[in-house]
């Protein structure tokens, strides 16, 4: 998969991962600072790098915050549900993510999609998310996640494509 292995796979409860100063959606100036981002983002911009449109971007981060608030993830092959929680260390990590990483294949937003309604969709799961309980949650790939590590994972997710696209 091509994921570094020079971070730590597992961190148990306790280590320094745990402890990391991160940023979280649920504090509202991240939030705040995020929907700025996210509305500074032009229609017509393409990617750094990476396929997606700026449309398909926000469809993408958008979908992937609704399933971190419950929405059903679908079609995740056997072997990953498997080898999934071996990974949550390099999300929850410090080290910037690969570029052109895989997906899972509910986040591959490969047709046409309206710029606005997207923008629109993906404001209104950020603000979904910060407005949600700071509860711990059982993701359906990684595994069991403080209210922490899924505000910190969510916020590292958006921001890898935020900049992406420039801002």
């Amino acid at each position: 998969m091509g994921f570094p292995l020079s971070v730590p796979l597992l961190a148990p409860p306790g280590h320094p991962y745990d402890a990391m100063d991160r940023k979280s959606l649920f504090d509202p100036e991240t939030a705040r600072t995020i929907e700025q981002r996210i509305n500074a983002v032009d229609s017509d911009a393409g990617p750094l790098w990476g396929k997606m449109t700026a449309a398909q971007m926000m469809a993408h981060c958008a979908e992937v915050l609704d399933v971190s608030l419950g929405k059903e993830l679908t079609g995740t092959p056997w072997f990953i549900r498997l080898i999934g929680p071996l990974f949550k260390g390099v999300i929850l990590s410090e080290r910037p993510y690969r570029k052109n990483s895989p997906t899972h294949p509910q986040y591959v937003m490969g047709d046409t999609r309206d710029f606005e309604a997207e923008k629109a969709r993906l404001l209104a799961s950020v603000q979904a998310f910060s407005a949600s309980p700071q509860e711990d949650f059982r993701h359906p790939i990684f595994g069991r996640m403080t209210a922490g590590e899924k505000s910190w994972a969510a916020y590292r997710h958006l921001d890898h494509h935020l900049s992406q696209f420039g801002v």
